[in-house]
């Protein structure tokens, strides 16, 4: 590798646009070859939709200047399916990747731990709130194109597939091996602690769970489906923790996964509070209880 990268310093004499190779180079960690995979992994989807928008809005006025001449419509009918790039073929290759190596990382990392384990682990490290924190720190997050208002919660799940593209871009670029140096030099090093992230809990929805069987309580989650006031295609989901029917927490996110998990973590937090159980609910509980 220290011979490559004194060839790619040379090879940077060179090439007329040096500043995207310097910027990229100091957030890998190595020269990039080819540029424009990168480019493609920053790139949103809602720029190839905006795009898409844009030629069709072009096509409309172009048939209407040529209403008469038939032909002319047959001919830009057959080409109507263009090509539209974004990020998300590089994000289903980089997720593949990043799964692959944080899994190899961590099995090197704890040589007695058992499968279980290592596969919560690794659940915790690419979660899509881990990635938007490690896209953020590394800058990503400031290089993403996209259209539109973007909301802080979406936010995050931009962010984190822009960082598993980005995964995605550094393996067709230079393969496994600098796909791993990048992740253990520049992510792990400095971004993710391995011990740290073994012992938070990140299921709240199973640890809810647990504690309402513990206490032999029903709960249930109940969810209904929005639309994002900045984006109307963008489904938002809305999830309320009921125990023994009275509710007890309350979310939102993008998926029924996230809005159960922060409406469970709003749950724990106010059920498990230094002040114990609030009286109120308490005493709403026991009041259900009575009427079975």
């Amino acid at each position: 590798m220290v011979i490559s990268d004194f060839v790619d310093r040379i090879r940077l004499l060179f090439i007329p646009e040096k500043k995207p190779f310097l910027r990229l180079k100091s957030i890998l960690g190595f020269y990039p070859h080819n540029i424009r995979l990168y480019r493609l992994a920053l790139m949103h989807k809602s720029v190839s939709y905006h795009e898409q928008e844009m030629e069709k809005a072009n096509k409309r006025k172009s048939r209407r200047a040529n209403a008469r001449d038939k032909t002319k419509m047959a001919g830009e009918k057959i080409k109507e399916s263009p090509h539209y790039v974004n990020n998300e073929r590089l994000e289903f290759l980089g997720d593949a990747m990043l799964g692959a190596i944080v899994a190899d990382i961590l099995y090197k990392h704890y040589g007695n731990k058992q499968e279980g384990f290592l596969t919560n682990l690794r659940s915790k490290i690419v979660c899509r709130n881990s990635l938007n924190k490690v896209a953020a720190e590394l800058g990503l997050d400031k290089l993403i194109q996209h259209t539109g208002a973007i909301t802080t919660a979406h936010n995050s799940f931009m962010s984190g597939n822009a960082f598993e593209a980005f995964i995605g871009a550094i393996y067709l670029d230079r393969g496994y091996q600098y796909c791993y140096r990048f992740l253990e030099e520049k992510v792990f090093k400095y971004h993710i602690n391995i011990e740290q992230v073994a012992q938070q809990e990140r299921n709240f929805k199973s640890a809810l769970i647990e504690w309402c069987q513990k206490y032999q309580y029903q709960f249930a989650f109940n969810q209904k489906e929005s639309r994002d006031t900045t984006n109307r295609s963008v489904p938002v989901f809305h999830s309320r923790v009921l125990i023994e029917g009275i509710p007890c927490g309350t979310g939102d996110g993008y998926s029924k996964k996230e809005s159960d998990q922060n409406a469970a973590k709003q749950a724990l937090k106010q059920l498990t509070s230094k002040k114990g159980q609030p009286t109120e609910l308490r005493m709403a509980i026991e009041q259900q209880k009575r009427k079975r």
